[in-house]
């Protein structure tokens, strides 16, 4: 069957993305929420497509069924309800725990069932079950963003199906012989190039469009367990329970090494200064009001795009490194989207500066070879039909940017509103892998 998304040879996973995400909204196949970029799509024909799972085979038979918490699988796991079997919905973004299982109230109506299987009742209806808790999970629903026939998964980037796929293939809650079901639109079956996945990436037994069932015979095993050479502190800090997993294994003496965090670069030392005693009888000083400007923080603890904790400084400390300049950055985006972008490209720096009030950021790299393959990377990268702008940053001392013409002076500007690299700016660690990712 012909493709109606065609991929070109030599594409990313991200671009892929991009290419459905893009279809997907020109053709007008997605319901709310929209736009669907950097979402699971919740395309219009969803329930039809939900509707087949009865049919399987697997389902028939299974007990316990574990379905993502997306609202295209919604039906799904109103047909999980319906046929009496044990439902099990991932908290979101694993934040308070790995699954809960969805207790509908007694002699439940159709009405009450499809209340359960909304986002609202998956909170209200619902227990949570623990790391220690001895579950045995027969069939497994995910989303994805696209999928091919052979049976290759591209997630929107996150890799929350994979990592809690991987957790429960940890605590003995999967198996070989488990069945993993996604549940896509036919324009979300695609050419996933085979070089693309990666060990700790799932695969699909079936796939469910509202016009055909998929077998897709895939043989490459899915994921045994957590790859911890594959995370770091930073993941740990975003998902608390993968600590718990990590002390449980660790406890029954599995090697649980973190990947090691990339060479930090060294902050230049100043000189303490002392500092001036205050005059009492001086009447202090009005300070001139000024624009609000983003601050420099600490690497953000938790992952989540709003920094939380760090010192607050005047600038980002100065490294030598070489700098580039990433302009046009779409409203609304998050840091964790963009850092996914540059995973896809292997353009991760050492530091990233996100000015996303002023649509830019700033990527610090090791040296300039370094930033010379990242900027070359980063070349026509276009993120949400925005195309952004990659270069040389200036100098910290200043200059201009390249291609840019000399200009009449302009009014002085407050100072930290130029475009360098010493513009005040919320800082972040780029150090979160493409693992669990997709």
């Amino acid at each position: 069957m012909e493709h109606a998304v065609i991929i070109k040879e030599g594409a990313t996973k991200w671009d892929i993305r991009q290419k459905v995400w893009d279809y997907i909204e020109a053709k007008d196949l997605a319901n709310f929420p929209r736009p669907v970029h950097h979402r699971i799509p919740n395309f219009k024909a969803a329930a039809q497509a939900c509707s087949r799972l009865p049919g399987l085979q697997e389902f028939k038979s299974s007990r316990v069924v574990k379905v993502n918490p997306d609202k295209p699988q919604e039906h799904a796991r109103f047909q999980t309800l319906s046929a009496k079997k044990t439902l099990l919905v991932p908290t979101p973004r694993l934040r308070t725990g790995l699954f809960n299982k969805i207790v509908p109230p007694q002699n439940p109506t159709k009405e009450d069932l499809r209340v359960c299987s909304t986002s609202q009742g998956v909170k209200e209806f619902s227990v949570p079950i623990g790391l220690d808790a001895s579950v045995q999970v027969d069939l497994v629903v995910v989303g994805s963003v696209a999928v091919s026939e052979k049976g290759y998964r591209i997630g929107k980037g996150e890799g929350f199906a994979d990592m809690e796929y991987a957790m429960m293939a940890s605590m003995g809650a999967v198996n070989e012989s488990t069945v993993v079901v996604t549940i896509v639109h036919d324009c979300q079956v695609v050419d996933i190039p085979e070089g693309l996945t990666e060990s700790h990436d799932l695969t699909v037994d079936y796939i469910l469009t509202p016009t055909r069932i998929i077998k897709t015979e895939c043989q490459r095993p899915k994921p045994d367990g957590i790859i911890w050479s594959k995370l770091d502190t930073e993941m740990l800090q975003k998902i608390p329970i993968l600590k718990k997993l990590r002390a449980l294994e660790q406890k029954a003496g599995k090697d649980v090494t973190l990947r090691a965090p990339p060479a930090e670069c060294e902050k230049l030392k100043e000189e303490p200064k002392e500092e001036a005693k205050p005059n009492p009888k001086r009447r202090p000083r009005r300070e001139p009001k000024q624009d609000p400007k983003p601050q420099h923080i600490g690497p953000v603890k938790d992952g989540s795009d709003r920094p939380e904790g760090g010192a607050v400084g005047r600038e980002p400390p100065q490294c030598p490194s070489s700098t580039l300049y990433l302009g046009g950055i779409p409203a609304g985006l998050r840091v964790s989207e963009l850092k996914s972008v540059l995973r896809e490209r292997n353009a991760v720096p050492l530091r990233l500066t996100w000015q996303g009030a002023q649509h830019r950021a700033f990527l610090e790299y090791s040296d300039e070879p370094a930033a010379d393959l990242a900027l070359t990377a980063l070349q026509e990268l276009s993120i949400n039909g925005h195309t952004l702008q990659a270069e040389r940053a200036r100098s910290q001392r200043g200059g201009r940017r390249p291609n840019q013409t000399q200009q009449r002076p302009r009014r002085k500007e407050a100072k930290g509103t130029a475009h360098t690299p010493m513009a005040t700016a919320t800082t972040v660690s780029t150090t979160v892998p493409d693992q669990p990712g997709t």
